[in-house]
């Protein structure tokens, strides 16, 4: 298990380049808008996401999980506080195929506990990042409002 910060970064370039430096760790994925970093010490999964007009810096927060049973505890757990947002199996989302249960804290802040299922899903296309959808860059569909 490890803790998710996705943050909402001006420049992608600028903040990989200080991130990389921070953490002396490459991405784990990068994409136009986009970069993740699974860091191991701390643990540590750092998401940007390239969006300069952001109202806020933080994105989201997440616990990842490696297994499916850990994502299913969590929403009941969730559920059973009378705090679960959504539930979503298999979507694909930030650039990755996941499992994951959503909970919105009472300021408006998202939280996830999710799995990844499948790194690099086949027909993966880029999009352009979106100034109303912070996670528009990390989502395959523009329909889609994952990450957000």
């Amino acid at each position: 298990m490890r803790l998710q910060l996705a943050l909402n970064v001006r420049d992608i370039d600028e903040a990989v380049d200080y991130y990389r430096k921070l953490f002396n760790a490459a991405p784990h994925k990068r994409r136009a808008g986009y970069a993740n970093f699974a860091i191991d010490e701390p643990p540590l999964k750092l998401v940007l996401f390239e969006n300069p007009d952001a109202a806020e810096r933080v994105n989201h927060l997440g616990v990842e999980v490696f297994d499916d049973a850990r994502v299913r505890e969590a929403g009941h757990r969730l559920e059973a506080a009378g705090i679960l947002s959504e539930v979503e199996e298999e979507t694909v989302c930030c650039h990755a195929t996941q499992t994951k249960v959503w909970s919105d804290e009472p300021q408006g802040l998202r939280w996830e506990w999710y799995r990844v299922t499948d790194d690099t899903p086949d027909g993966e296309k880029l999009i352009a990042p979106s100034a109303t959808a912070p996670s528009a860059a990390a989502c395959l569909d523009e329909s889609e409002t994952c990450c957000a």
